[in-house]
């Protein structure tokens, strides 16, 4: 076998040896407590605070308005209950607005807020995965005190108009915030022009260490810590800080950002080139999500009358990575709350393959896939009674 094609970095991304190399001292030379006063502890401190600096710079915020966290979803849940109980504990509602395709760290987060007394309203989607703004502005009610809107979706790549939709917010005097875990390496994070209040980033994403998130919280915004303990980040998030993580962390998003140009460049170029591909060689397939108006690297694509696992499966033989979703929900055998938001039925759902490409990702890379994935389609296709029954009678027979 050639060596792995891996074609999921929507999942993780391998840290660069550079992230790496940046990490390594604050495990065994550098490894002081930043709460310390001695000269090591002292050291790490510094490093928190430079890290901190490389975050706010790239998202245009200030160092005071980044708080690090153990990964994406612990900086979702501390922006969604963290605001949304401060803003009930000050009396001013108990209404919350999010999205039917939110990854499930935002669901699940605004589902347990319905047990404090929280109302919430989940706008849907076209078939393209977009958020209509003016869905957005008919569910702003007086007691609305959050709305969370993801950046890009994690498994059909469509980016939202986020700064239209910040707008509406920030006209009616809402907070917003996003989750932006996708968006890191491949849009803009400026949180002044994407008009968000909040907003989440895990490292793991563009090619830092797994554990190591950040949640950006404007000046001004109310918010309870969701983990008590001692008073680091400014009393809103306890816990000693991981210092290799969180090095790792900003100078993974400081290479992201300088090489992003690049990056979008290269990994559209090899999506374009899978999913052309697909659709030339490989009757009734089709692309989930907008066409135009997603992620780069981002390929999701249903095959009708062939179910996605079978086709990961007999991928992975021939050495491709790949995904049918959110690795959150791998192994699930529910069709996608995603792609069943976008209209789609259960087949159609269950009959869908995430494709996502990455700096290491060649042409060639591509070429292999193209020639592997139409055998497989058409053998599982072969016992398909429902594909058959499609099939002109001289194929059929």
């Amino acid at each position: 076998m050639e060596h792995p094609v891996y074609l999921d970095h929507a999942a993780t991304t391998p840290t660069d040896p550079t992230v790496v190399a940046a990490m390594l001292p604050y495990f065994s030379e550098l490894y002081g407590n930043p709460s310390s006063i001695y000269r090591i502890g002292r050291a790490s401190l510094q490093a928190l605070d430079d890290a901190r600096s490389v975050v706010a710079e790239v998202l245009g915020a200030t160092p005071k308005e980044i708080i690090f966290t153990g990964g994406g979803s612990e900086a979702d849940n501390l922006a969604i209950k963290g605001v949304a109980l401060a803003q009930q504990k000050a009396g001013r509602g108990a209404h919350v607005i999010t999205t039917a395709i939110e990854h499930h760290a935002v669901l699940h987060a605004c589902d347990y807020l319905r047990e404090f007394g929280f109302e919430m309203s989940v706008l849907p989607v076209d078939a393209n995965g977009l958020v209509s703004p003016a869905d957005l502005r008919a569910a702003i009610r007086p007691d609305t005190v959050l709305a969370t809107i993801m950046y890009a979706n994690n498994e059909i790549g469509t980016i939202q108009p986020l700064a239209e939709l910040g707008a509406i917010c920030r006209e009616h005097k809402v907070l917003f915030h996003t989750d932006a875990v996708q968006a890191g390496g491949a849009l803009p994070l400026n949180v002044n022009d994407l008009n968000v209040d909040l907003l989440s980033l895990t490292a793991h994403k563009f090619y830092g260490p797994k554990g190591s998130g950040a949640l950006y919280v404007r000046r001004g915004v109310p918010l309870l810590p969701q983990i008590n303990g001692g008073g680091q980040e400014r009393r809103r998030r306890a816990g000693t800080e991981n210092v290799p993580g969180i090095v790792g962390f900003a100078t993974a998003l400081a290479l992201a950002e300088a090489n992003r140009s690049q990056y979008r460049e290269h990994a559209s170029a090899l999506r374009e080139q899978l999913i052309e591909g697909v659709l030339q060689r490989i009757p009734y397939t089709a692309v989930n999500g907008h066409r135009t108006q997603r992620l780069p690297n981002n390929a999701n694509l249903a095959f009708d009358y062939a179910e996605g696992e079978s086709v990961l499966l007999l991928l992975d033989q021939q050495g491709f990575c790949a995904s049918s979703g959110s690795a959150c929900t791998s192994g699930s055998v529910e069709p996608s709350h995603v792609l069943t938001a976008l209209g789609f039925g259960p087949e159609r759902a269950l009959g869908s393959v995430r494709f996502t490409v990455g700096k290491a990702t060649t042409a060639a890379d591509i070429d292999r896939l193209l020639n592997v994935l139409p055998p497989i389609i058409e053998r599982l296709r072969s016992v398909s009674p429902q594909y058959q029954a499609v099939q002109p009678a001289s194929v059929a027979a």
